[in-house]
Order: structure tokens, then sequence, then C-alpha cells
């Protein structure tokens, strides 16, 4: 959708200046085709959005999201990682493949609804597994087929939301063949997506929970067969920190390491593994929200950032963050690091902010595309208005829009130029995206006897019905 959007105040994130008053135009592709301070030139494209004075951003990029998981807020409320995310095995054992296309869907569009156009997407494994804590591996618990994952990948089409697809092999829990069968099937089928949502493909990285220095070499297949990225949770929990540890140098010794290569969350890395990262030109990614309720620890990230390696952040669970907020995560990370540091100059709200935009689109691989307001870019925007609710007059402007700003001044969310979610109008999609998650997430769960707190009344509506 051509246009342009003035009288806005600019945030590009990259570039010169943090902020100008001005304009940004969009060509027929949805791209950036150009941007300036003041007025619009005579022959920017029409038709012409007066913002009033609005923040224009880009789209929040989440580097790091489990999106099938927002049936699951709430859940193992004082648990750490390990309890918690064997629980919400449990819960998923009862969830089939429109299930989760549902699921999928909901998380989606819940993404956008928080400013976020861009993530990357860890899709729950077609083996639904639990951790065994004795061996510190994963167990397969239920095997669905290849189309478990697809149906994900066509749950973030149908959502407008723009996504990389992290796909774990599960060598350990199926039959190597079967493993690399499953892979390539996914694969195969993004190439069904448009293109512009498709971000790509990328290796979920298991070494975590394997057993066997050979995960990592199949990783490294796959990374060099399709030429795609991978991301692993690693060293994220104090848990059996010396066994997270010590599978470092599998990855290492597989040759994974490098620009392509991603860490999630990195809380707990020695000093020879921070070196080793910043040798290779590793990045890492960050989830704040998610580590503090989980009491997973905080990353050293100001460290990480004096050692020029790239970092983004990410939203994580929705049934770990419980909320999809980019704003919130934002300040929950700078806040930690100023109070675990008692400097409150150690990170500041332009650090925050480009670390969840361009940081974040740059450890994922797709900085040529999203992450900043650039000319060529795509058209992912944000309209937030300062003045509803009024936050008063804006001094500086990247602080007011980092600390004051929220989803409750969200009012537009923009991708490829076209407008995908508006506070004031409804959506039915969405509408029932929602039910289809409740409803079917309850029936998942009941499976292995987990009921929400309302079971009995809803038992009782539902029989007052018949």
């Amino acid at each position: 959708m051509t246009g342009t959007y003035h009288n806005a105040l600019i945030l590009p994130v990259t570039g010169e200046v943090p902020w100008f008053w001005g304009w940004l135009s969009v060509d027929e592709d949805g791209r950036i085709s150009g941007m300036g301070e003041g007025a619009p030139p005579a022959d920017a494209p029409l038709p012409h959005h007066d913002l009033d004075g609005c923040f224009l951003a880009p789209g929040f990029v989440s580097a790091h999201s489990h999106i099938y998981t927002g049936g699951m807020r709430g859940v193992a409320p004082n648990s750490p990682l390990y309890e918690w995310v064997s629980l919400n095995g449990r819960m998923l054992l009862g969830a089939e493949i429109d299930d989760i296309y549902w699921m999928t869907l909901a998380g989606g569009l819940d993404h956008l609804a928080s400013g976020i156009t861009s993530v990357y997407n860890f899709t729950q494994s077609r083996v639904i597994s639990q951790f065994d804590y004795e061996q510190s591996v994963l167990k397969a618990a239920r095997v669905h087929p290849a189309e478990f994952v697809t149906a994900q990948v066509d749950g973030l089409d149908a959502s407008g939301i723009r996504f990389v697809t992290s796909v774990r092999l599960d060598d350990e829990q199926l039959d190597e063949t079967d493993a690399f069968a499953g892979f390539d099937a996914v694969m195969a089928h993004l190439e069904t997506v448009h293109p512009d949502r498709n971000l790509g493909g990328s290796v979920y990285g298991a070494v975590q929970w394997s057993s066997s220095p050979a995960t990592a070499e199949r990783e490294r297949a796959l990374m060099d067969r399709y030429g795609i990225t991978n991301q692993a949770h690693f060293v994220e929990t104090a848990e059996q920190i010396e066994i997270q540890q010590a599978k470092f140098d599998w990855y290492d010794a597989a040759g994974v390491l490098g620009p392509g290569f991603a860490f999630g969350h990195f809380v707990h890395p020695t000093e020879e593994m921070v070196a080793r990262v910043r040798e290779t030109g590793s990045a890492v990614v960050w989830q704040p929200m998610s580590n503090g309720r989980l009491g997973s620890g905080i990353a050293d990230v100001p460290r990480l950032l004096r050692d020029s390696i790239t970092v983004g952040m990410g939203v994580d669970d929705q049934s770990c963050t419980d909320v999809s907020d980019p704003f919130e995560n934002m300040r929950t990370g700078l806040f930690l690091q100023r109070g675990k540091h008692s400097d409150p100059a150690l990170l500041t709200p332009s650090d925050v902010l480009a670390l969840h935009t361009i940081g974040s689109a740059s450890a994922i691989g797709v900085a040529d595309r999203v992450g900043s307001l650039e000319v060529g870019k795509f058209a992912d925007l944000l309209v937030v208005d300062p003045r509803s609710p009024h936050l008063g007059p804006i001094w500086d402007p990247v602080a007011t829009y980092v600390l004051a700003c929220g989803l409750r001044n969200l009012r537009t969310v923009i991708v490829g130029g076209s407008p995908v979610w508006d506070r004031d109008l409804t959506d039915p999609v969405r509408e029932r995206a929602d039910h289809e998650l409740t409803e079917r997430m309850i029936t998942s769960a009941a499976q292995c006897g987990i009921h929400p707190a309302d079971h009995t009344r809803r038992n009782a509506d539902a029989h007052r019905s018949v």
C-alpha cells in the first residue's frame, strides 16, 4: 500500500539522529521509499496520513518466541525452568494438528497486537517430550507427523506476521532417517509461504538436551544443507549448570559457531564461552522477563555489548513471560541491569530500543529487511500516541518512548505499509482464534488431568445449555 505518513515524531533507530519530526513514504511493494525532516515533498506518494505528533517507530522484532504457548499463561508460577517446561509438555500431550494451528494463529495475532511485526519462532516439535532430570535429556512422550509443525507455519502465515521458522531435529527421540525427513518436509513447506512473510528457516538448537556431540554435528549438516541459521537455548538456568557448560564444546567442535549462530538466554556462560562467542561472531538473544519469571538469572548484557557481541531481545513464551509486551520487556531488562550493577548510565533507553529492533534483526540474520526505518526495508511501522493516555511534555523522545509508552499507547500496527491491527477496530479473526485457543488448550490439558480454575463453572454452564 503506497502512502506517506507525516507530522510524526520518527524514531529511525539507526542513522545519524535518534529522532526527528518529519515524514516517511511507502512504495507499492510495501517498502520504505523515502523519509526526511519537515513536511513531505510535493511528489510524496498519496494518500497522506497526518499522524498529529504521534511516534512512528519500527515494528519490534522478537528474536526468540514460542508462539503457540498463549493458552498456558500463569502455569507453574513458582517453578524453575525444568519443572515449568515439563508441565508445558504434559499440557500439550492431547494437542492435535488442528489444535496447534489455532494456538499458533492466536499467538501470531497476539504478537502483532503487541507491536511485534517480525519474530523468530521456535515451533513446537512434532515430538512432545518430557525432561528427564536424572539424565538431563528430553524423552519422547508422543510423536506426531511432520504436519504438526507445518500447521504452525500455516498458522503464522495466516496471522500476517513475518517469521523465521525454527525446527528441532529430534535426532535422539526419532530414527535418524525419520528425523531428517521431518525436517526436510518443513523446509519444503516454507516454500508455500509468501517470501515477504517467510524470513527463512532455522535449526532449533537442541544440544542443551542431548546426550551426544552427534546432535551438534547433525545440526551443522542441516545448516549447510539449507544455508540456514541456528539458535540454541543455552546456559539459561543455574540448574545442572556444569552439565550445560560442558556441552558448549560440542557446538564449538562441530564448527557451528559464527554469524549464523545465536545463543538464546546465555545467562550463565564461562569466560571461555564468552570469548568464543566474540571470536566467532556468534550472537546472543536476551529474554529478561522470562529469565526473571523463572528465576533463571540476569544475563550480563552490558559486558556482552562491551565485547561488541551482537545482542537481540525476545519475548519468549507467552507461558513464562505471560504477556508478549516488548515495552515491558525493554524496561524489565533496563531496570534489572541498572539495579544489578548500581549504575543508571550502564544501559540507556536508546540501547534497549536498538536491542529489541535492529539488534534482534541482526541476531537472527534479517537486518537487511526489518528492524529499523531505512529506505528499502519493509515498511513495518508502529504508530504510538503519547497523548492517549497523555504522557505530558516530551523532553526526550526516545526516553519517553521506552520508559513511558506501552501497549496502552499503541494505536496502529502496520506491516508492509498496510494496517494489520488498530486499537479502535475489532478483529473477528482474532476473536475466533482466541476462542479456539482457549477451548483447544483446555481439551488438550484435560487429557492429563489438568483443568482451569473455572472448570466446575464451565461444566455447569455446558450442562445447563444441553
